[in-house]
């Protein structure tokens, strides 16, 4: 199988939202608060340019077991 670019991108994003999801179930169990605890990246640009104007915000909420999910995810990534 010929690896690409794109199939590495896909994996991260598996990686994130599974490590989001775990991260979502652990969250109510207080041993394990730090890896739950999430920071926020925000990025908002916006401009107005007279007859075109747009917002965009992007933000995400990492936490550690999203990288570790992120991590394995290129790991599988390596491994095919």
């Amino acid at each position: 199988m010929r690896k690409n670019a794109w199939i590495l991108v896909l994996f991260i994003i598996i990686g994130l939202v599974a490590g989001a999801l775990v991260s979502r179930w652990l969250v109510g169990i207080p041993v394990l608060s730090f890896l739950t605890e999430t920071a926020q990246l925000v990025w908002s640009p916006a401009a107005d340019l007279v007859v075109f104007s747009f917002d965009f915000t992007l933000r995400l909420d990492i936490s550690l077991i999203s990288i570790i999910g992120v991590i394995i995810a290129v790991w599988l990534y390596r491994k095919l």
